[in-house]
Parts: structure tokens; C-alpha cells; sequence
């Protein structure tokens, strides 16, 4: 999950290779905070979140969150930048929680950890054709990020700051398709119906030659290029998505996809977040979480590997979706080649080293909203919801590291 630059405009539909946000593309909204939380974990209650937010009122939703975090800051025992930090992660958390409750609605499994769904035969069968054990991959996962999100706000309000707090975006449709959660239908904070999906991280990965941040403008080639444009959908949207089995195998193949593409921002926003952390327990904050969203990105770029050759059109927009054969003989595409190479790092002069790419963190929140932005993950969204989520990022990228 790394993200750009901040603007709220329209953006276009193509692909930048970094992986990293600097993309130039199209134009997403954002979402927020999830109500399936597990019983059995502490988090802070809903009402706790909004005492500590201003009462949102119509049309000033952004500006009275915002407003809000600036009078908790005046009294919080972290500093204003390592809140900033954690509150953008926290951010970040939700919007994947979101989306993964979503997959573990349809394709995973319904607990007491992560209930709320029921589960879509039809698109769970499809998804255990890639890989037979992702109904627990996507169930752990979910789980992974609930937690998350509900750590990082309640070490916030435990420490006087404010959280981060999205439900007032709750407003996307999402999936009606057979599995979902009733009650969650028009309630989503991500749209996952139309997805442009950049994959140039499977050779970032694979490339001993080339660092973005050594390599900036270096284009690294998709593995999958027909997902980088134009808009996929990685959820059956209705029954009728699951009628011909070739198309619904597309949509668990970009889910397939989709799973890494969003881990590996992940693996990267959190090393870059930490270098401008203070406090050292706000840096091991940010270090423990982030070797996790890199065990689910080395999990999810071996499964997604296994997706079944094909070529399918979408019915409803025409859009036309190819998924090569990645068991190849090149070392940019095979997909027996899951561990990162050895690449330059630090300085061209040093050694070449195997390392989480890009950790620069210049610029890495709002690199970060630009990448699931471009992504399409928030088609939708209100303008108020860009404000906030660009306002969180800049704050981020504004934390300066002291003594």
C-alpha cells in the first residue's frame, strides 16, 4: 500500500511500474472502518471513536474530522508527528479491512473471528482452483487487518490522540450477489467492482538490475497486462456474474492478483513510515506490523502464480481480461521465482542486497492514497473522503524524526 502525490481529480488509466503510487491514473474514492470486528479481541467502541471526533454534520464531514484531530493533539502524549503516522495507517487498515471483508464474505470463511457473510459456492470454487486452501488464507488475512486497524486506534486514544475514523464513508455499494452480508450492502468504504491492477511488482521483485528508489522512472514490465487497464471487477456483483464459469474463473484470477498487488504496498508503506517515527515505541509499532503485511504479500505472490490461463470478456462492460501462463523460462516471469532478488540499494556503488523495494519515504503516504487511488478502489467516494484521507497522508509525510 503506498501512495502518491494528493490531488482529488480525475485521474486516467494507466499504469506507472514503481509500485510504489507513482502511477498517473484514474480516478477512485476512499472508505473506512468496519463494523465485523472480532468478539473476542478488546478494540475501542464505535461511540469512543466519534467522542473523540466532532459530530459530523452534512457536508462538513471532512472538515470535522479534521478539526477534531487538532484539539486532540493539543492534549495527546505522542508527538504530532508519530500520531500522524500511526492515524494514517490506521486509516490505511480500515480501507483494507474493508475490502477483505468483502472476499471473506464470498470466498473465505465466516467465524466468530470474522463473521458476516455466507459464503458464494460458485466464486469460493473458482477461488480454490488457484489455490485449494484460500478460504483460510483470506479468512487469516481479514482477520490480520482487523486487528490492525483496531490496535493502531486504540493505542491512539490511549495515548490522548485522536483515531482514524471513516464510517461516515460508508456509502459504496459493493457486491449483491449471493454471500454477502445483507446489512453491508450500500455500506462499503471500497469498491472492488472496478479495479485497474498494477502487477510490474512481480518483476520489481524478480529484477537485479533495477530499485525504484534507485530507479524512479525505470518502467517495470506487468505479469498481467491486460489488468493494468481499463476496470476489472475481482467480486462476483451479482448472481449473474457466476453463470459462465470462464468469466468467473477472470474474476477469482484478479482477485488473485489484486491479494498481492495490495500487500506489497504494505510491505513497503510501513519501513517507510517507521524512518520518521520518534518514539521508539511508535517505531516498534510500525516495524511489527509491517513484516506481516510482507508474510501475507510473500503468501499471496506465490498463489497468485496459480491462476489458470485464460481469456475471458466481461458481459456487462465488454472489457476483455488476459491471464498468461507464468510457468515460463524467463527470470522476470516465472513464477517459481518468489523471492526477492538481490538489487541495488542504498547507493549503485554498494553491493547489491535483497530488500523490501521501495522504502524511501519521501513523499511514501501520499504515494501510498495515490496507488489504491489510481487502483480504483475508491470509485465513488465523496469528495469529503479524498479531503480527509489526503489531509491524513500529508500530515504523515510531514512527521519529522527527533531526538
Amino acid at each position: 500500500m503506498t501512495v502518491g502525490c494528493c490531488d482529488v481529480s480525475v485521474m486516467k488509466t494507466t499504469v506507472d511500474g514503481t509500485g510504489n503510487g507513482s502511477s498517473k491514473d484514474e480516478k477512485p474514492p476512499l472508505e473506512d472502518n468496519l463494523d465485523n470486528r472480532k468478539p473476542r479481541k478488546r478494540f475501542i467502541s464505535r461511540r469512543s471513536f466519534l467522542s473523540k471526533t466532532i459530530a459530523l454534520g452534512a457536508g462538513t464531514v471532512g472538515a470535522g474530522l479534521l478539526s477534531s484531530v487538532r484539539a486532540a493533539e493539543a492534549s495527546s502524549r505522542l508527538s504530532p508527528g508519530d500520531a500522524a503516522l500511526l492515524r494514517f495507517a490506521a486509516a490505511l487498515e480500515i480501507l483494507e479491512a474493508d475490502f477483505w471483508i468483502q472476499y471473506n464474505e464470498l470466498g473465505g470463511i465466516q467465524d466468530d473471528e470474522v463473521p458476516g457473510g455466507s459464503g458464494n459456492e460458485a466464486y469460493t470454487d473458482a477461488l480454490e482452483l488457484i489455490e485449494d486452501e484460500m478460504q483460510d488464507y483470506i479468512h487469516d488475512n481479514t482477520d490480520d487487518e482487523i486487528t490492525h486497524h483496531q490496535f493502531l486506534n486504540a493505542y491512539l486514544v490511549s495515548k490522548g490522540a485522536a483515531p482514524a475514523n471513516l464510517d461516515a464513508f460508508r456509502t459504496l455499494m459493493g457486491s449483491t450477489a449471493t454471500g454477502v452480508n445483507p446489512d453491508m450492502i450500500g455500506h462499503r468504504l471500497t469498491n472492488l467492482t472496478q479495479l485497474t491492477i498494477d502487477t510490474s511488482w512481480w518483476t520489481r521483485y524478480r529484477d537485479d538490475s533495477h530499485n525504484p528508489d534507485l530507479d524512479p522512472n525505470f518502467v517495470f514490465p506487468q505479469a498481467v497486462p491486460t489488468l493494468a487497464t481499463n476496470r476489472h471487477t475481482a467480486i462476483p456483483r451479482t448472481d449473474a456474474d457466476t453463470s459462465d464459469p470462464n468469466f468467473l474463473q477472470a474474476i477469482a484470477n484478479t482477485a488473485a492478483f489484486h491479494f498481492p498487488t495490495i500487500e506489497q504496498g504494505g510491505s513497503s508503506l510501513y519501513p517507510s513510515l517507521a524512518q520518521r517515527a520518534t518514539d521508539a515505541e511508535v517505531l516498534r509499532i510500525l516495524m511489527s506490523i509491517g513484516p506481516t503485511e510482507t508474510m501475507h504479500f510473500q503468501t499471496w505472490s506465490d498463489v497468485a502464480g496459480n491462476a489458470p490461463p485464460l481469456t475471458a470478456v466481461d458481459p456487462v462492460t465488454g472489457v476483455s481480461v488476459t491471464f498468461p501462463d507464468l510457468e515460463v523460462e524467463d527470470e522476470l516471469l516465472d513464477k517459481a521465482l518468489i523471492m526477492p532478488e538481490p538489487c541495488p540499494f542504498i547507493s549503485p556503488t554498494l553491493p547489491r542486497c535483497s530488500v523490501i523495494r521501495p522504502t524511501n519515504t519521501q513523499g511514501a503516504a501520499m504515494g501510498a492514497l495515490r496507488f489504491l487511488r489510481n487502483m480504483g478502489l475508491f470509485i465513488g467516494q465523496s469528495q469529503a473522503f479524498f479531503a480527509y484521507m489526503t489531509q491524513l497522508a500529508q500530515e504523515a509525510d510531514a512527521a519529522q524524526r527527533g531526538v
